[in-house]
């Protein structure tokens, strides 16, 4: 670890990858309750546009890319909004718009090399420079601050528009932020996952998360280490194996949700098997029911016949 972090490219490198993973879950958490966990992707193949525009005009691909990501996030939640097509259409439009006149403009840029455009598409974080390490910083702040400010009113729009509504939130206002935070983390991470990748750093964090988390805070929280932890992680292990870092972190994530969904299904097999039902019999428990009162993991047992009975529903359990 030592001689990795003797690097200047590689620290910047691992800096990249800590704000990509801490920032990327915390939008993400709000597309999963919308059920827009693609959405992403589509601001990704649009803001490639963005970057074959910058480097055809000899400007900074951030930038451009910037401005096209936040322009479509804008489009996209405006018509779906206005409800005169199905915004996966208007996805979809856009998702293909996007990478074909990415990869057209690219090839008519000077720097039209399959190497560049690759960068782009599955990330290239070595490449990162000391300004965009800035840039991004900038970035990932703004987008956390606004994401840990209003997040009280971010999920309820997220959660049930018409309730949010009802309650007198500006839901369009509101939804439009949310696309403009996507757009904007979507760019954050590009030369870290890529643009291909980048929905996955979003939505498997939290996927994995909801998984053993019981609160909307626990969830996000615990999404946020998990993307900081394999984004981390991938980074180191690509140095040393030699593999694509974008591909890498993705691969952790996943790891990590394979692994959270089998210890959920063992816990559940567990818990069930924990649940012992009574015998059934007409007597019934309470304060006056002669048998005495146990105290048991917040709970009340009555002992009956030399077993501790739990009132539960229609049944007793054995504890």
């Amino acid at each position: 670890m030592g001689d990795l972090l003797s690097y200047d490219f590689m620290v910047r490198a691992l800096l990249a990858a800590a704000l990509v993973g801490v920032t990327a879950p915390a939008v993400g958490i709000f597309l999963v309750q919308r059920r827009l966990a693609l959405v992403g992707d589509g601001m990704g193949h649009v803001a490639l546009t963005g970057v074959a525009v910058g480097l055809l005009t000899g400007s900074a691909p951030v930038a451009t890319a910037l401005v096209a990501a936040v322009a479509a996030a804008v489009v996209i939640e405006l018509v779906r909004a206005r409800g005169r097509t199905s915004g996966d259409v208007v996805l979809a439009v856009m998702f293909y718009g996007g990478i074909a006149g990415g990869v057209v403009l690219v090839s008519r840029s000077d720097d039209g090399s399959a190497a560049t455009l690759n960068s782009y598409l599955f990330g290239a974080i070595t490449t990162t420079s000391a300004t965009d390490l800035r840039v991004f910083a900038v970035l990932s702040v703004v987008v956390l601050t606004t994401c840990l400010v209003l997040a009280r009113r971010l999920f309820a729009v997220s959660n049930d528009e018409e309730y949010a509504r009802a309650s007198g939130l500006p839901v369009l206002q509101l939804n439009l932020l949310l696309a403009v935070l996507t757009a904007v983390t979507v760019v954050v991470s590009m030369r870290v996952v890529g643009l291909l990748l980048i929905s996955a750093l979003m939505i498997v964090p939290n996927a994995a998360a909801q998984l053993f988390c019981r609160s909307f805070v626990g969830t996000l929280a615990a999404a946020m280490g998990i993307g900081t932890a394999v984004s981390v992680l991938g980074v180191v292990t690509s140095y040393y194996a030699d593999t694509p870092s974008g591909g890498t972190i993705v691969l952790y994530a996943i790891a990590v949700f394979g692994a959270v969904a089998v210890a959920a299904v063992v816990r559940a097999r567990l818990a069930r098997r924990r649940h012992a039902p009574a015998e059934e019999h007409p007597h019934e428990h309470g304060p006056d029911c002669g048998h005495p009162p146990v105290v048991h993991a917040g709970h009340v047992d009555y002992l009956h016949d030399g077993h501790r009975h739990a009132p539960h529903g229609a049944h007793y359990d054995e504890h």
